[in-house]
């Protein structure tokens, strides 16, 4: 897939961004067949594309091969039908490895993690992102987090770069999107993409919205794509007593429980999968499963969540 393809697909989405969990077996191991199942049925229900093995897919928790295989099977089971993008990070040397393992796979194209450990300048980082996207075919969106911040100017540097398509931000500073989509319209006029990747993204849409930034990652798709559906459809709607009724019965309580834990933001998405009868496992280390209580939190939650969508038919 072109670069000029994937822009075309992800520009205008039919549904939410699908962030699938890995799935491990009992003994730790990547659990291919489950993980399957979930990204089969998160298709079936409607994701707009599939992005393997990045943030809520635990990637940082993945060998080389594991990874691959992942990526290889997401792109199995979609077949075709929606575009599969696929994590790639650590130092440069390994996130151009990673990448020529997604494109070896079948992947359309990159999610660029932020490069491992060091907080670099903005001569590295440009420098980072222009290396690795000179060292695959794939088409590279770029991931704003952590130790990842960039000024406008280099973001500027990024859109002209042969490659890379998007922006994603999951820094949530929406005066410094705000100079960068400015910076970006002005000095490359094109089809640059950006893409609102914060935790439980949904809850800050509005405000996305409001500076341009129509994508959003979905991680409750994962386990209530109904739920994540209905607030797609009414942000494109414009329906605003269902979004509102949505951020406040659900969104928000999930953010608020989703802030008590570290990690949470992966932790309690795998246990919203089990909770719906998908067994995808606990997550690995560093990261830790959500206490008893935050579980039973959380299945009130989605229950509150389900709820709320059956008052509104």
């Amino acid at each position: 897939m072109t670069s000029a393809d994937l822009v075309q697909r992800l520009g205008i989405p039919s549904g939410p961004l699908f962030f699938p969990v890995t799935a491990y077996g009992a003994d730790g191991s990547v659990d291919l067949a489950t993980y399957r199942a979930h990204v089969r049925q998160g298709v079936a229900a409607g994701a707009a594309a599939v992005f393997a093995c990045c943030g809520t897919g635990e990637f940082h928790a993945l060998t080389p091969e594991e990874f691959e295989a992942c990526v290889r099977a997401a792109v199995e089971e979609t077949a075709g039908r929606v575009p599969v993008v696929a994590g790639a990070g650590y130092g440069t040397a390994l996130a151009v490895r990673y990448a020529g393992l997604a494109e070896a796979a079948g992947a359309d194209g990159l999610l660029a993690m932020p490069p491992y450990l060091v907080v670099a300048g903005q001569e590295g980082l440009l420098r980072h992102y222009r290396e690795m996207a000179a060292a695959t075919a794939l088409p590279v969106i770029v991931y704003q987090r952590d130790n990842a911040v960039f000024t406008p100017e280099t973001v500027v540097g990024l859109a002209r770069t042969e490659g890379i398509i998007g922006l994603k931000d999951g820094l949530g500073d929406l005066d410094l999107m705000q100079r960068i989509v400015s910076a970006v319209r002005t000095e490359v006029p094109g089809d640059f993409l950006y893409f609102n990747g914060l935790p439980t993204a949904e809850q800050t849409q509005l405000s996305y919205l409001a500076i341009g930034v129509n994508l959003y990652s979905s991680a409750v798709f994962c386990f209530a794509p109904e739920i994540a559906l209905a607030f797609h459809r009414a942000l494109i709607d414009g329906d605003r007593a269902t979004v509102d009724r949505l951020l406040d019965g659900f969104y928000r309580p999930f953010v608020e429980l989703r802030a008590r834990g570290r990690g949470y933001a992966v932790s309690l998405v795998k246990a919203g999968v089990r909770m719906r009868g998908l067994d995808v496992g606990e997550v690995r280390p560093p990261l830790h499963e959500p206490g008893e209580d935050h579980v039973k939190q959380l299945a009130e939650i989605i229950e509150r969540g389900y709820a709320l969508l059956e008052e509104a038919q």
